[in-house]
């Protein structure tokens, strides 16, 4: 095969040079990797397979140095290495983001415009000193984010929702709905999927309620998780999703794919956005319903945000226990408002009372995350929906966070039972799970969290 087209003679690249005479490194580096980009991109054949990475990288290389040598760039080694791993980036992979995508400790990654981008680490916002050309590489970027997927992003369909190869999530927006360019934001997944195990270990929950959560799964309670905006509520729903038996049916609903079930027999559905012509759009609610026709065990919805809540509550009440989703509230009670209100949003008509009874006889149970002051994250409440009394959903804290105070900017305080037997712990028994006694129990003040 052959990798390179006949080459061309370039024209040599002169360095710019300080008032004092010396070479100037700083300025021209950039300027040097966009002239370089542009060449190896010419002198690349069609031939080669742009996901075949080993031979297109070879090929660069090749490339790379001829250009080097031909044009006489002035680079020491460790400029010349780190030239070609930034092309070498840029062509295939996400350009100046690979770094920090690659980079284990950063949880999110934030990007306002070409000049700007914030990362995330331990629950803590901070800025990078990464900048990118301008807009334009940019929007290079998000192309190649949102293409493979089927998904695009122009003036017409400012913004859209994505995902990477990993399974990260990706929300961009340009103008001109953002008025500081193109933005970029990316929630990472963890190479490796967190475990029960690794959230007790993180302080997220105490042992008792791990093992509480593990028993409702198997026992087939039907659960939402709530929390605000990255508190982990799909970390969460992963994890949970993990104890659901093997054996069972599992339909995934999502708007974009994040959930990694490693059950065998799981079907995962992606919500379709319109095409160009403002056709072809599929939105979650008409997935559930279809779902309801795939003869499934358990429905896990990643998100709940619409009127789809009215068929997930039809899904949890017409035999498909075990279901879960998630949804954004303050509050285990404020999660129920707001399906209630979401379930109004399908244009029903239906009596609030109506809704408040399918609501209660739905859910069994809410769990509340938390990001906390110090960026730390944790379940700060397990609450039972107990049923109806006169117009009013009836809630009751099983488990909670009890905050002490705060050292030295770190939150203090201790996970805690309420003394209070949940009346589905009889489901749990029927199911065969024999809890330890003291599972209710409330913990000491001076306990350690």
């Amino acid at each position: 095969m052959t990798v390179l087209r006949g080459m061309r003679s370039g024209t040599r690249l002169a360095t710019p040079q300080r008032d004092d005479g010396t070479a100037e490194r700083t300025e021209p580096y950039g300027d040097i990797k966009q002239r370089v980009q542009r060449r190896l991109l010419a002198e690349l054949s069609p031939s080669v397979e742009t996901n075949n990475i080993p031979e297109v990288r070879r090929a660069l290389e090749q490339i790379f140095n001829e250009t080097i040598a031909e044009e006489q760039i002035p680079l020491t080694r460790t400029e010349r290495a780190n030239l070609f791993e930034d092309i070498v980036a840029s062509i295939l992979g996400f350009g100046p983001l690979e770094p920090l995508l690659q980079d284990d400790s950063i949880t999110e990654i934030l990007v306002n415009g070409y000049d700007q981008v914030f990362i995330e680490r331990s629950g803590i916002l901070e800025e990078t000193d990464l900048r990118f050309r301008d807009s334009a590489e940019v929007l290079r970027i998000i192309d190649r984010i949102v293409s493979p997927i089927g998904r695009r992003v122009d003036e017409s369909s400012p913004m859209v929702d994505a995902r990477l190869p990993d399974g990260s999530r990706v929300n961009v927006i340009i103008p001109p709905l953002s008025l500081v360019g193109p933005c970029i934001s990316i929630r990472k997944f963890p190479k490796t999927a967190l475990t029960m195990d690794d959230m007790v270990r993180l302080d997220t929950l105490s042992q008792d309620a791990a093992t509480f959560l593990k028993a409702c799964v198997e026992a087939r309670l039907n659960i939402v998780i709530s929390g605000g905006t990255s508190t982990g509520k799909t970390t969460f729903l992963n994890i949970l999703s993990g104890y659901i038996p093997g054996h069972e049916r599992i339909i995934t609903i999502e708007d974009a794919a994040e959930l990694q079930l490693h059950q065998r027999h799981v079907v995962r559905l992606e919500s379709r956005p319109a095409n160009i012509e403002g056709k072809g759009q599929v939105p979650i609610r008409q997935l559930v319903i279809n779902a309801l026709r795939m003869r499934p065990d358990r429905i896990v919805v990643g998100e709940v945000r619409g009127a789809e809540a009215l068929d997930m509550l039809q899904a949890m009440n017409t035999g498909h226990d075990g279901s879960m989703t998630t949804a954004h509230a303050n509050t285990t009670r404020d999660a129920l408002r707001r399906v209630e209100t979401m379930v109004l949003m399908a244009g029903m008509d239906l009596p609030l009372r109506a809704v408040r009874e399918q609501i209660s006889s739905a859910f069994d149970m809410v769990l509340q995350l938390e990001r906390l002051t110090d960026g730390t994250r944790k379940v700060t409440t397990i609450s039972e929906v107990q049923g109806m009394e006169g117009d009013t959903v009836v809630m009751q804290d099983i488990f909670r966070f009890a905050q002490t105070g705060v050292r030295e900017g770190k939150v203090e305080g201790f996970f805690t039972a309420t003394g209070v037997r949940p009346r589905f712990s009889e489901k749990i028994e029927a199911a065969g799970i024999i809890l330890p006694a003291n599972t209710y129990l409330p913990t000491g003040k001076g306990a350690k969290h």
